[in-house]
């Protein structure tokens, strides 16, 4: 490889110094490889490509490598998920405070969520997972264990609330603490199917109920549908693990569900309150 690049660079300078652009010709693979340790691979490498799949690329220019390109596919969609989920649930966060109610959401649905979030992100640490393949579970939590404050907050239950975020925060230290057997964690890894199935049940009976989907944000609803689909393909492709795969494929059918709810609830609201006289 070194003298590859030694070879290259050789080349490039003797063709910068003849005249005449018939003279000034280098090949993609020359500029690839005085290139080689520059700013495209350090981009790339590792955070979308393994090293062996970069010069597969862009070295020896087989742009049609199915392996590598599934890799960089798979890459590619898990890190846009990840920064997508900074902002997922913000709309639903913006909707109850600009409300100030938390009316049409379902706490049980919301706790049963932060559970199968939690269960994903200590499973996927304990078994060092790469970060493109579960960092939105941690965004996720963060914006989950908010609206499940704000629920509390707007039912009146501020205390109540309180007291919960300083247990989950405790129990969260302790399952990724040493502390915790690993039969633990793959169980309550394997506990997501049925929380995210009764979770989302619940919130699409309460829809149902109600005949509208209150304070449930569309924008949210549907990037969930959206990133659950597409972690289907990155799960299998970045972990090979069923139980993760499995969970999404569960999760997508729960959260189209929802979404479904809220395309046929679309023109339907909240019945107003009449004030007391």
């Amino acid at each position: 490889m070194e003298l590859r690049r030694r070879t290259a660079l050789a080349r490039f300078k003797n063709s910068s110094s003849r005249e005449g652009a018939s003279k000034n010709v280098v090949s993609r693979r020359d500029l690839f490889y005085v290139n080689e340790d520059g700013t495209l691979k350090r981009v790339l490498v590792p955070l979308l490509l393994p090293e062996k799949c970069y010069d597969q690329i862009f070295v020896q220019w087989d742009l049609l490598h199915v392996p590598c390109l599934k890799i960089l596919l798979s890459k590619a969609l898990g890190l846009g998920i990840v920064a997508g989920s900074l902002l997922v649930k913000l709309p639903q966060v913006f909707k109850i405070l600009g409300a100030k109610s938390a009316e049409g959401l379902s706490l049980q649905s919301v706790m049963l969520e932060l559970v199968a979030l939690t269960g994903t992100m200590v499973y996927s640490i304990t078994n060092n997972f790469p970060f493109s393949s579960w960092g939105e579970a941690l965004f996720l939590m963060l914006q989950t264990i908010t609206i499940a404050f704000l629920v509390l907050h707007y039912r009146g239950q501020t205390v109540k609330g309180v007291a919960f975020l300083a247990c989950y925060a405790l129990v969260l230290l302790v399952l990724l603490s040493p502390l915790t057997p690993q039969a633990v964690v793959t169980l309550l890894q394997a506990s997501n199917m049925p929380s995210v199935v009764v979770g989302r049940l619940l919130q699409a009976a309460t829809n149902y109920r109600n005949g509208h989907t209150g304070q449930l944000s569309a924008i949210t609803v549907f990037l969930l549908f959206g990133g659950s689909l597409a972690r289907i393909f990155t799960s299998i492709q970045e972990t090979g693990d069923p139980l993760m795969a499995g969970t999404f494929v569960v999760s997508s059918l729960c959260n189209g569900l929802i979404a479904a709810q809220v395309l046929f609830y679309w023109n339907a609201k909240a019945p107003q309150k009449k004030k007391k006289q």
